[in-house]
C-alpha cells in the first residue's frame, strides 16, 4: 500500500514531549492508506506520479535525529549529468537545487542545506573512490545517490556493480548518515537494452536488501512520458537527459520519498511499497 499524501504545505515536525519520548506533530492529516496504483495528489500535476512507480520506503534514522535535535539537516546530493544538471537551463534549475527548496516548503523553520557534488560520466566504483573524501568535507546526514545510468551506458559487470553499491551503501551507513538511491534515466530506446534494465533491477534489489529507501526515476518517468500529453516535454533536446521541467518533477519525486520515509515504521523497513519490475522488455 502507498500513502495518498497530504498537501504540499504540509510540515512533518518532531517535538519532544516531557519525558524525551519522538513524536510527530502535523499540519494536515493524512488520508488514510490508498492502492498503489493510486496517483500521488501531493505533486504538481506535471509529476503526479503512483507511488508503486516513485519509491520504495525504509527508515531514515540520522534525519530523524537532526529533526530531534533542531538542527541543520545537511544533505549531500552525489551522481552524474542528472545531479550536474546536464540539461538544465540553469544551475539553479537543476534538481539538487529544487530539492532543498522542496525540502524546505516541507519543513519549514528547519534549515536544510543540499550540496550537489555531481559528477558527469562518473559510474559507482567512481563515486564510490570519491565518498570518502566527500563525506568527510561537507558531513551529511543523508546522501542522496543518483546512480547506474553509466554503468548501464559502459556496460559494467553486473555482478560488479552490484558489490560497489552494496559495499559502499554499507560503508556510509556504518558512520551513521542515510542514504537514497535514485535509478537511472528512462527513454524508450533504453527500454529495449537488456543491460540498461539488469542495471535498474540490481539497484532495486541492493535498496531492498540493505533497507534504504529508492527513488524509481525509471519507473516515474516511463509512467509520465507514456501520458497522452507528454511528447517529449520532460526531455532536454537530447532527448536523454531531463530539461527544467523534468528536473523540478524529479526534486518533487526525491523530497516527497525522504518525506514519506521519515515516518516509516522501522519495523517495515523496505515493505512500504512493491519494487516495480524494471527488467527490459524483449526486443
Amino acid at each position: 500500500m502507498a500513502l495518498a499524501f497530504f498537501p504540499p504545505v504540509l510540515a512533518l515536525l518532531l517535538t519532544l514531549s516531557g519525558g524525551g519520548s519522538v513524536a510527530w506533530a502535523q499540519t494536515a492529516v493524512p488520508v488514510a492508506p490508498s492502492p498503489a496504483d493510486a496517483v500521488d495528489a501531493s505533486l504538481s500535476p506535471e509529476c503526479r506520479v503512483p507511488g508503486s512507480k516513485l519509491y520504495t520506503l525504509a527508515p531514515l534514522r540520522a534525519v530523524k535525529r537532526a529533526l530531534k535535535e533542531s538542527r541543520a539537516i545537511h544533505v549531500l546530493a552525489i551522481g552524474s549529468s542528472s545531479t550536474v544538471g546536464i540539461g538544465a537551463s540553469s544551475p539553479a534549475s537543476a534538481y539538487p537545487v529544487r530539492l532543498e527548496g522542496e525540502l524546505e516548503k516541507l519543513f519549514p523553520g528547519m534549515e536544510i542545506e543540499v550540496t550537489n557534488r555531481g559528477l558527469s560520466g562518473e559510474v559507482a566504483s567512481g563515486a564510490a573512490e570519491r565518498m570518502k573524501n566527500t563525506i568527510a568535507e561537507v558531513e551529511p546526514d543523508l546522501v542522496i545517490w543518483q546512480v547506474g545510468t553509466n554503468d548501464a551506458l559502459a556496460r559494467v559487470d553486473i555482478d560488479s556493480f552490484s558489490q560497489n553499491l552494496d559495499d559502499t551503501i554499507k560503508w556510509i551507513m556504518s558512520h551513521r548518515i542515510d542514504v537514497v538511491l535514485v535509478d537511472p534515466q528512462y527513454t524508450a530506446s533504453l527500454a529495449r537494452d537488456d543491460h540498461y534494465g539488469q542495471i535498474v533491477k540490481t539497484i532495486h534489489d541492493v535498496a531492498r536488501k540493505d533497507g534504504v529507501p529508492l527513488v524509481l526515476r525509471y519507473e516515474a518517468m516511463r509512467y509520465l512520458s507514456s501520458q497522452p500529453t507528454a511528447s517529449g516535454r520532460y526531455l532536454a533536446r537530447d532527448q536523454f537527459h531531463l530539461n527544467d521541467l523534468g528536473y523540478r518533477c524529479m526534486a518533487e519525486h526525491v523530497a516527497r520519498a525522504i518525506t514519506l520515509a521519515l515516518v516509516e515504521p522501522e519495523q517495515a523497513a523496505g515493505a512500504a511499497a512493491p519494487v516495480a519490475t524494471a527488467t527490459a522488455p524483449a526486443k
